[in-house]
């Protein structure tokens, strides 16, 4: 089982569902911070990290002696990272994309590739759950590369919970697929219904089944309810606006731990996750 919590926006709280979602399942759960440009799932689960490794991704070396200036590969360039003004080439590696069109189309074999560090994968535990997590290199754009090998962590025959980046850009995409449900976690707010929107609307391009979190579920409005509703999108969690629920938040605790009656909504979570899933592929 994979199991992507994304949002729409940041400040929704969805570290805070992956987080005690993984917790409250225990032994035989991975978590995989995907959130690589901002990481925080460890602040609540403070893993012990038994290894970090780099990341690099691949990048064209021209040589010049052999280029023919025939601007082939300028060409298929989308993303304008490769110039040649007169007889001088220009790359520029942030802005590569890895996709190795430069060297298929290149007549005279003058592209070969060499690694860019992109960032890190650390790895560990926090006490019987495995834990992953990227961090991108400050100034780096590219995240997604991070994210595949993130995820390249998964493990098919256990529970697997990917903390997404927010919003509904390429990050978001690239930790989404392929996964077996998404859980969005939302808040009852004019601007909560606004990104839902545009993240259900992505998740429906992937064709994954979705359902919803409500966070601070007593503020705002039912827009959201009366949303989910018309979508068919089930509502499996509210959480409400409650101060011991933010004290626990904000001393980077765990809710199912200092609230006890929490671990088994959480474990209902994911009972209805599961059924829903299972429902899905009859």
């Amino acid at each position: 089982m994979i199991i992507s919590v994304a949002s729409g926006k940041g400040g929704t709280g969805k570290t805070t569902v992956a987080t005690n979602l993984s917790a409250s399942l225990g032994e035989g759960v991975k978590i995989l911070d995907c959130d690589v440009e901002e990481p925080n799932s460890h602040l609540f689960l403070n893993p012990q990290i038994e290894k970090t490794e780099p990341v690099f991704t691949p990048v064209p070396v021209i040589d010049e002696k052999k280029c023919s200036y025939c601007n082939k590969c300028v060409e298929i360039c989308r993303y304008k990272s490769i110039a040649i003004i007169g007889k001088t080439i220009l790359t520029f590696p942030e802005l590569c994309h890895s996709c190795g069109g430069c060297m298929a189309v290149c007549p005279e074999n003058a592209i070969t590739e060499k690694g860019r560090e992109l960032g890190e994968v650390a790895i560990g535990k926090s006490n019987n759950i495995d834990f992953i997590h990227g961090k991108l290199r400050v100034g780096e754009a590219m995240s997604p590369p991070l994210i595949e090998e993130v995820r390249s962590y998964i493990d098919p025959d256990i529970i697997n919970v990917i903390d997404a980046p927010p919003g509904t850009s390429c990050p978001v995409i690239a930790a989404m697929k392929n996964t077996d449900f998404v859980l969005m976690v939302t808040e009852p707010t004019p601007f909560g219904l606004h990104d839902l929107k545009l993240g259900v609307a992505a998740v429906k391009l992937l064709g994954i089944p979705c359902g919803l979190v409500i966070n601070r579920a007593d503020i705002g409005n039912n827009d959201v309810k009366i949303y989910a509703e018309k979508e068919n999108l089930p509502i499996l969690l509210e959480i409400p606006f409650e101060r011991r629920i933010a004290e626990v938040y904000s001393k980077g605790d765990l809710v199912v731990e200092k609230i006890p009656e929490w671990k088994e909504k959480f474990l209902e979570l994911y009972r209805e996750i599961e059924n829903i899933v299972k429902k899905g592929q009859k």
